[in-house]
């Protein structure tokens, strides 16, 4: 059945011809593309697994056991091991992805992640796990540096807004697996109630090697290599069922090739200065910069990964219950991003952003006063209270920043810059993040509560920034959100193709090899 592309892919797309079935389940190309994605996901689901991870060990007896008396700034420096991994990591593995490829970035990475998982379930004691908690975040950073561009540059245009949603909203779901395998163990009275967990680590990016076989490489990144044959059939095979012909494959062809090598004509290079060379573009550098910032610091990361003391200081001691809210946490989150993730797509980004950060900012308050009547008066009912509303509050995060803290990234950024500006968001998110999680419990155990008012002051400021800064992206090609921020000299004919291809079926004339985008 030849569908039409009706949505998600902004005006060029619609009303073109594909040779695909708009039902995705009954198409052989969208079945093995769509597979090849959702394996993809899996660096976020092995992110996810560490967020909820250490709230789970340290509920664990042994694993108290086997870090031994730790103070805070020792506790601060194993938790914050993935991110100190990370943090520098980044830079060199969007590089790699920019050269070698995004598929074999990938593996480069999850092989890491997979070895350092199985190395650590061997561990003992603070120092050594610390050491495999480095690694894993070495390997993370390879990964998440190149899974997100690649999904989001393989999609079917129809389903790019969702699948690029979609990435960060799986973070949850490894969350859920790592929450429930410590509730599991909290049982078994020896190491293996931490080294489980530890080894399980392995599965997603294990998952996300044998997705390797199946997923495609960017047909982008092949065309900056001049592979452009090769970047056709694999448009074709997805997009089309192996039908290079099609109108729409004719198109994004086109569209990849004209944008590629204006950014070539107009003397766009691939390094670091580019992001300052014109307005535009310093505009993409402060929003990559401020969403790594703003995901770390809207408050989540105090409960993220220091669940277990926040509890224990509303009055939640038990470590069953400790381990129940865990779960009952990541359950929850991962229902509500899906729902951002959906929501974003119909409604858009802006206004998800702004709904996001004002209903956070309104539950953080709360939280904030419920914990200092805790503190002050010892009233069981507010840290009761206070978990309720962690749950309102997480689910405000969810809606917004969950999945879009890697999608509109992604989205905004052209592909001369995508990796290395991706890099960079995932840098500040480390960056941030090591600071966040080392500070942490120092600060909650010297003044407590009081700490959550940083985050108040924070999450104000984020809705004035969102407000002036954040664009709509909504609807648009992934070429055609450069004109958002370029204006019109980011064009790419693209009006002129579409007049093309509608006038019958192959009228885009490929291009001779010494014509096409080396």
């Amino acid at each position: 059945m030849v569908g039409v592309v009706t949505s998600s892919g902004g005006d060029g797309y619609k009303g073109l011809s594909n040779n695909t079935n708009d039902n995705w389940i009954k198409d052989k190309g969208l079945r093995r593309l769509n597979l090849g994605i959702a394996l993809m996901y899996a660096s976020a689901a092995a992110n996810g697994f560490d967020g909820s991870l250490m709230n789970g060990l340290l509920a664990l007896p042994e694993f108290s056991k086997n870090l031994g008396d730790v103070n805070a700034n020792i506790l601060g420096l194993i938790i914050a091991g993935i991110s100190l991994g990370g943090t520098p990591s980044f830079i060199p593995a969007s590089y790699f992805a920019d050269h070698f490829g995004r598929r074999a970035c990938i593996g480069i990475g999850s092989l890491i992640m997979v070895c350092a998982a199985i190395i650590q379930a061997a561990t003992h004691g603070r120092w050594a796990f610390l050491g495999t908690r480095l690694m894993m975040g070495i390997g993370l950073a390879f990964a998440q540096t190149a899974a997100p561009p690649l999904t989001t540059e393989i999609a079917h245009p129809r389903h790019r807004g969702a699948v690029t949603a979609i990435f960060q909203a799986i973070w949850h779901w490894g969350a859920i697996v790592s929450a429930a395998t410590t509730l599991g163990t909290l049982y078994v009275y020896n190491t293996w109630s931490w080294r489980v967990p530890c080894l399980l680590q392995a599965l997603f990016p294990a998952i996300q090697l044998v997705g390797l076989i199946i997923v495609p490489e960017s047909p982008r990144w092949l065309v900056s290599k001049g592979r452009n044959e090769e970047a056709l059939q694999v448009l074709a095979r997805y997009h089309a069922n192996g039908d290079a012909d099609d109108s729409l494959v004719q198109f994004e062809f086109n569209e990849i090739c004209e944008a590629i090598e204006i950014e070539k004509l107009l003397n766009h290079g691939t390094g670091w200065l580019s992001f300052i060379s014109t307005k535009g573009a310093r505009r993409r550098l402060a929003i990559c910069v401020l969403v790594g910032f703003m995901i770390q610091w809207a408050g989540n990361g105090i409960v993220s990964y220091y669940l277990a003391p926040i509890l224990k200081s509303v009055g939640v001691t038990d470590p069953t219950q400790q381990a129940g809210i865990n779960l009952g946490l990541q359950v929850w989150n991962a229902i509500c991003a899906a729902g951002g993730a959906l929501a974003a797509e119909k409604y858009g980004r802006r206004p998800l952003w702004l709904i996001s950060t004002v209903l956070m900012l309104i539950f953080f308050v709360i939280v904030t006063a419920l914990s200092a009547t805790f503190a002050e008066k010892q009233i069981k009912a507010a840290g009761s209270a206070v978990v309720a509303f962690l749950f309102l509050f997480f689910g405000s995060y969810d809606i917004a920043y969950t999945p879009l803290s890697i999608a509109y990234p992604v989205e905004i950024l052209p592909f001369h810059l995508r990796a290395k500006g991706l890099s960079l968001n995932l840098t500040v998110v480390f960056a941030t993040g090591f600071f966040n999680q080392y500070v942490n419990p120092i600060a909650l155990e010297a003044i407590a509560w009081k700490f959550y008012l940083v985050y108040v002051g924070c999450l104000f400021s984020f809705i004035f920034i969102i407000y002036f800064l954040f664009p709509e992206t909504k609807g648009r090609t992934l070429e055609e959100i450069a004109m958002v921020f370029d204006g019109a000299e980011a064009a790419t004919d693209v009006h002129y193709n579409l007049q093309t291809v509608s006038g019958g079926k192959n009228m885009f004339p490929l291009k001779p090899e010494a014509e096409q985008v080396a």
